[in-house]
C-alpha cells in the first residue's frame, strides 16, 4: 500500500525541497528558512514573519527571504517591518517583487507622499493593471489636480471589465470634493447606465443624496437594497435620515482614504476567485490606509477564518467598539472565531453578553441559539431561539428555520409534543423544506406513528433533495418500520454508497440485509459501523445484533417495550 504522508510532513519536505539551493550559501540560517516556509504554507503568518525575521539576520539580501517577511507581516498587519523588508528587497537587482512594491505603496500612501507614488507608477511599478490605474488616479486627487484625475478615472471606464470600478471611483473622488450632483448622477445611473456597487457603495449614496438634501430618496434607496430586515447599520442610518440629519459624505474624506478603497474594492472582487492569502494582502493594506475601514475590517476578519488563522481573525473582530453599529456583527464574528479555536465556553459568554446588551437584535438569540446547539446544551439553546421567535412581529417564510433547530432541541430533550409543533411550524412556513420533512417524518418513524403521513414526507424530501444520504436513509428506514424490507433495499444501498462512513446509514443498511435474509452481508456492515465510532448507545446494541441475530433483538426490545406500556395504561 501507498504511504500517506501527513501534511505538516509533506510541508517540511517541499520546503526542504526549495530551500537546498540556499544552504550552498552558508550565511542562510537553513533552518530558520525551513520553519518559515512550513509555517507559511499553513498561513500561520506570525509564526511565519518570526522565523522570517531570524533568517533575514543572517542573509539580508536574500530575496526570497524577505518577499516571505513582505507577506507574513503583512498577514499580520504589522507594515512597519513589511516597509523596511520592502526597501532591502527594492535593492536587490533582477526579477522585480510585486510583494515589496504593494508595501511600498502602502507606506507612501500612508504618509499620503503622492508624488512618490505618482512617480513609482510612471518607472513602471506593478501592483496589478486595475490597481495600478486607480491608485495613479487617485493620487493624482491628492496632488490637487482634479482634472487630471478624472480624466485617469475616465480612462479605467473604458477599460472592459474595470468599467463599473471607473464609474465608482470617480463617483467617489466627486463626492469628496463636494461635487454631490455629479457623483449622484454616475450613482443614480443617469451618467452611464446602472452600475452595481456593493454594501458600502449603498451607504456612500445615500450619505450623497443627503448632502443634496433628498433624505426621503436616501431611505428609498436603503429600503430598495436593503428591505426592512433589521440591521443595526442600515437602522442607524436610517434612523439619522429619518430625523432630518443632514449626513455628512464621510466614506472617503482624503485620497488616501480612496486608495484604500481601491484594494477594499479589488478584495471583493478576488474574495471567492483568488488565492484568499492575496485577497487578505489587499485587504489588509486597506485596513492599514483606513483604520475605521469597518467593511474592510470585517471581511478581514473573515478571509483569516477561512485560512484558519482564528486568533487573528478573533484580534480583528476584537476592534470594533460597543458604540460601532458593525460591533454586533463583529461580536457574533468573534465568538466563531472563538469556538474556532476549541473555546466554545468564551464564545457562548461572548454572546450571552451581547444578548444582554442587544438584546432586540433577533440574529443575537439566534447566533446564541446555534452556538449552544452545537454543544448540545438543548435546554438552553431552546431558550435562545424562542427569544429570537419571540422578537419577530409575525412569523416570516425564513423563519422556519427557528422552528426548526428550537424543534430539535425539543426532540433532543425527549420531548416530543413541541417539537413536533416546531417541526409543523416551521412546514407551514416553508412547505418543501427538505431538512424539516426529512427529521419530522423520521422522528415520526422511529416513534412508530403516523408511518403512512410520515413516508409521505420523506418521500417529498427525497425529491426536493435526491442526493442527500441522510435523507434517503430515512426514506428506507421507513419502508423498513412498515416492513417494506425489499422496497427499503434499494434507498438503503443508494444511501450507503452517498454516506459511505456514516455508522447509522451502515448499520441501517445491515438491518436492511437481515431482513432481506442476507445475514452475512447483514454482520459485515454491523462490523464496518463499530469502525466508524457510532454512540455507545448504538455500538451495544450493535454488538447484541451480532451475538443474537436482529430478530433476537428485535423481540427483546419488544418485550421489554410492553411492561412499560403497561405501566403507561395504568397511569
Amino acid at each position: 500500500m501507498r504511504p500517506i504522508m501527513s501534511r505538516t510532513l509533506t510541508a517540511l519536505l517541499l520546503a526542504a525541497a526549495m530551500v537546498a539551493p540556499l544552504w550552498a550559501d552558508e550565511q542562510v540560517d537553513s533552518g530558520a528558512y525551513l520553519a518559515a516556509r512550513v509555517a507559511e504554507s499553513e498561513n500561520d503568518f506570525t509564526s511565519a514573519a518570526s522565523w522570517y525575521a531570524k533568517a533575514i539576520i543572517a542573509d539580508s539580501g536574500n530575496p526570497q527571504l524577505l518577499d516571505g517577511a513582505i507577506l507574513a507581516e503583512i498577514g499580520i498587519g504589522a507594515f512597519g517591518p513589511a516597509t523596511e523588508a520592502a526597501k532591502l528587497r527594492k535593492g536587490i537587482e533582477g526579477e522585480p517583487s510585486q510583494l515589496a512594491e504593494m508595501a511600498l505603496l502602502a507606506d507612501e500612501a500612508k504618509r499620503e507622499d503622492y508624488a512618490a507614488i505618482v512617480a513609482a507608477g510612471e518607472a513602471g511599478r506593478d501592483v496589478g493593471q486595475l490597481t495600478n490605474a486607480l491608485v495613479a488616479a487617485w493620487a493624482k486627487v491628492g496632488e490637487g489636480k482634479m482634472s487630471e484625475a478624472l480624466e485617469a478615472f475616465d480612462a479605467v471606464t473604458k477599460q472592459k471589465g474595470f468599467e463599473a470600478f471607473g464609474y465608482y471611483h470617480k463617483a467617489l473622488a466627486l463626492a469628496s470634493v463636494g461635487d454631490f450632483e455629479g457623483a449622484d448622477e454616475i450613482l443614480s445611473g443617469r451618467a452611464a447606465g446602472p452600475i452595481y456597487v456593493m454594501r458600502r457603495g449603498v451607504f456612500a449614496h445615500a450619505q450623497i443624496l443627503s448632502q443634496l438634501e433628498r433624505n426621503p430618496e436616501a431611505l428609498a434607496l436603503l429600503d430598495r437594497s436593503f428591505g426592512k430586515a433589521p440591521d443595526p447599520m442600515v437602522d442607524a442610518l436610517r434612523k439619522r435620515l429619518q430625523a432630518g440629519e443632514p449626513i455628512p459624505f464621510d466614506t472617503i474624506g482624503t485620497a488616501r482614504d480612496g486608495i484604500a478603497e481601491v484594494f477594499f474594492s479589488i478584495s471583493t472582487a478576488l474574495n471567492g476567485e483568488a488565492d484568499p492569502v492575496y485577497t487578505l494582502l489587499h485587504l489588509r493594506i486597506a485596513g492599514y490606509l483606513r483604520p475605521d475601514h469597518t467593511d474592510a475590517l470585517l471581511l478581514t476578519a473573515d478571509v483569516l477564518e477561512e485560512l484558519g488563522q482564528h486568533q487573528l481573525a478573533a484580534d480583528a473582530y476584537a476592534a470594533f467598539p460597543p458604540e460601532d453599529p458593525a460591533f454586533v456583527t463583529a461580536e457574533i464574528g468573534r465568538a466563531g472565531a472563538l469556538k474556532s479555536q476549541g473555546r466554545a465556553d468564551a464564545a457562548i459568554e461572548a454572546l450571552q453578553a451581547l444578548a444582554r446588551s442587544n438584546g432586540d437584535i433577533q440574529r443575537v438569540h439566534f447566533a446564541l441559539g446555534d452556538l449552544l446547539r452545537g454543544e448540545e446544551r438543548f435546554d438552553e439553546a431552546e431558550v435562545a431561539y424562542t427569544a429570537a421567535i419571540d422578537l419577530a412581529v409575525a412569523a416570516k417564510a425564513e423563519d422556519w428555520v427557528l422552528y426548526f433547530y428550537r424543534g430539535i432541541c425539543h426532540e433532543q430533550s425527549k420531548d416530543w409534543a413541541p417539537a413536533e409543533a416546531d417541526f409543523r411550524k416551521a412546514l407551514e412556513l416553508n412547505p418543501t423544506q427538505p431538512q424539516v420533512l426529512n427529521y419530522l417524518g423520521y422522528g415520526l418513524v422511529d416513534r412508530g406513528e403516523k408511518l403512512d403521513e410520515a413516508l409521505g414526507m420523506i418521500q417529498k424530501a427525497v425529491a426536493g433533495d435526491p442526493e442527500q444520504g441522510y435523507i434517503i436513509d430515512s426514506l428506507a428506514w421507513a419502508y423498513f418500520k412498515l416492513g417494506r424490507y425489499a422496497d427499503a433495499l434499494e434507498p438503503m444501498e443508494k444511501a450507503s454508497l452517498l454516506e459511505p462512513v456514516d455508522p447509522i446509514v451502515t448499520d441501517h443498511l445491515g438491518d436492511v440485509y437481515w431482513m432481506n435474509d442476507r445475514k452475512l452481508e447483514a454482520r459485515f456492515q454491523w462490523r464496518r459501523a463499530l469502525s466508524f465510532e457510532p454512540t455507545e448507545k448504538d455500538k451495544t446494541r450493535i454488538l447484541r445484533k451480532l451475538e443474537v441475530g436482529l430478530d433476537a433483538v428485535m423481540a427483546e426490545e419488544s418485550a421489554s417495550a410492553a411492561p412499560v406500556k403497561a405501566a403507561e395504561n395504568d397511569n
